[in-house]
C-alpha cells in the first residue's frame, strides 16, 4: 500500500528521495576520501621504517650566525659505533652518506641520489628485495663497489633489461648491480621514493664523496615506547664524544619523523569527520523534505483517511500506514545514495588521482541513517493523520 500511494506522484517521490540520495553519497564519498588520505599516510608511516630514530648531523653558531642542518661535521662513524655499543635500546643501525650524481649504462642515463649505507638499513627502513641480492659487512669492510637500484632508476637505465649482473657507472665510478628494490612510491609530500641508488657507505665516503663524516645516521628502537629513552641516551653519547659543554647547542639534530605522519593523520581523521557532518547536514535537509511531502500527503488523503477508519482502521492502522511510506522513501533513497556514494567516491578518486577506501561501516552506518531519517521525520506527520477525526475527514473537501 505504501508503494502504490508512493508511485501515485511519481515524480515527487523522485525528487524527495534525490534528498537523501545525496545526503547518504556524499558522507559515503567523503568518508572514503578521507579514509584513503588516511591509509595513504598509514603506509607512509610504515614505509618509513621499523620505530625509527633518524639522527642527523645538525648546524652550529659561527660567529652568532646560525648554519643550516647538515653543515657540520662532526658525525663520524665512530660516533655510530659508540651509539651502537653503548645504546642498549636498538636493534639495528646504520651510517648514511647521500648526494646526487649522474649515472649511466650503455647510452642511457639517469641523473639521481646515491645513499651509502649499512646492511641494517634495508631492515630500519624496511626496503624488501625484488630480485638479487644485498650487499654484505664484508662488503662494506673493503668498500666494494656495489650497489642497488630503486625502481625508478632501473626504469629508465634498463627499460628493457634484467640490470643484475650489469655494470653502471656512478659519475666516473664503476659499479656492479647486484640487485633490486621492491618500489615504494610517492611519498605523501610527493617525492619519489624509488629514485636512488643504495651502495656501501664505505664506498660512498671513499669514491664518491670523499669524505670522513656521515650526513645521518638511522637506527630502530626496540620498541615504539622505548624511543623517547633511546633518543635521550644517544644525545647523551654524542655530547660527549663531540665535548659539548652544557650551556652549548648540540651539533646534531634527534629526528622521529612518525611524530610528523601521526599528527597528519590525526588531523587528517579530523578533517574527514568535519567533512562527513557537513554531508549529513544535507540528511537532514532530506528528512525536513520527507516530513514536508508527508504533511501534504496527509492533507490530500484526508477523506481517503476518513473512510478507512469509517469501516475499522484504528489509529495505530492509519499512523503505521503513513509511517511506513516515510521509511519507504527513506530506504528507497538510501539505497540509491549508497549506489551514488560508490560510484562518487571511484570518479572522485580517479580524477584527483587520490585513493578511496570504500568503509562498510560508514555504508552501514549511513543507510541505518536513512531509516532512522525516514523514522523520526514521518512520525509527526502519521501521528496528525492518525489523530483526524473520522467525521471530520469524511467532510474534508
Amino acid at each position: 500500500m505504501a508503494l502504490r500511494a508512493l508511485a501515485r506522484n511519481k515524480m515527487r517521490t523522485m525528487l524527495t528521495m534525490l534528498g537523501i540520495m545525496i545526503g547518504i553519497g556524499a558522507v559515503i564519498c567523503t568518508v572514503a576520501i578521507g579514509q584513503g588520505g588516511q591509509q595513504m599516510i598509514h603506509q607512509q608511516m610504515i614505509s618509513l621504517g621499523t620505530n625509527l630514530v633518524w639522527i642527523e648531523s645538525g648546524g652550529r653558531n659561527v660567529n652568532g650566525v646560525r648554519t643550516g642542518n647538515g653543515a657540520t661535521k662532526t658525525l663520524t662513524v665512530q660516533d655510530a659505533a659508540a651509539i651502537k655499543r653503548e645504546v642498549h635500546l636498538l636493534t639495528a643501525l646504520s651510517p648514511n652518506v647521500d648526494g646526487s650524481i649522474q649515472v649511466a649504462s650503455g647510452n642511457q642515463n639517469w641523473y639521481t641520489r646515491y645513499r651509502g649505507v649499512a646492511p641494517d638499513f634495508f631492515h630500519i627502513r624496511r626496503w624488501y628485495l625484488q630480485e638479487g641480492s644485498f650487499f654484505t659487512d664484508r662488503d662494506v669492510d673493503r668498500s666494494a663497489d656495489v650497489c642497488l637500484l630503486g625502481h625508478s632508476v632501473q626504469t629508465n637505465l634498463f627499460p628493457h633489461d634484467d640490470p643484475i649482473g650489469k655494470t653502471i657507472r656512478l659519475g666516473s665510478l664503476p659499479c656492479l648491480v647486484i640487485g633490486t628494490l621492491v618500489p615504494k612510491g610517492l611519498s605523501t609530500s610527493g617525492r619519489d621514493q624509488d629514485d636512488f641508488v643504495m651502495l656501501p657507505y664505505t664506498t660512498a665516503m671513499k669514491k664518491l664523496k670523499g669524505t670522513a663524516w656521515l650526513d645521518d645516521i638511522f637506527a630502530s628502537a626496540v620498541t615504539p615506547q622505548a624511543i623517547p629513552a633511546a633518543e635521550t641516551q644517544i644525545s647523551l653519547v654524542l655530547r660527549n664524544r663531540h665535548k659539548l659543554r652544557p650551556d652549548e647547542d648540540d651539533d646534531f639534530n634527534i629526528r622521529h619523523p612518525e611524530d610528523a605522519l601521526e599528527a597528519q593523520e590525526k588531523a587528517s581523521r579530523t578533517f574527514t569527520l568535519m567533512l562527513a557532518s557537513v554531508a549529513s547536514v544535507s540528511l537532514l535537509v532530506g528528512g525536513i523534505g520527507i516530513m514536508n511531502i508527508m504533511l501534504v500527503s496527509v492533507t490530500e488523503r484526508t477523506r481517503e483517511i476518513g473512510v478507512r477508519m469509517a469501516i475499522g482502521a484504528t489509529d495505530e492502522d492509519v499512523q503505521m500506514q503513513f509511517l511506513i511510506e516515510a521509511l519507504a522513501l527513506s530506504l528507497l533513497g538510501g539505497a540509491a545514495g549508497v549506489i551514488f556514494g560508490l560510484f562518487a567516491s571511484a570518479g572522485v578518486s580517479n580524477l584527483l588521482n587520490w585513493p578511496a577506501a570504500i568503509s562498510p561501516t560508514a555504508v552501514i552506518v549511513a543507510a541505518a541513517f536513512s531509516a532512522f531519517i525516514g523514522i523520526f521525520f514521518g512520525y509527526y506527520p502519521a501521528q496528525k493523520a492518525s489523530q483526524l477525526d473520522p467525521i471530520e475527514a469524511l467532510r474534508f473537501e
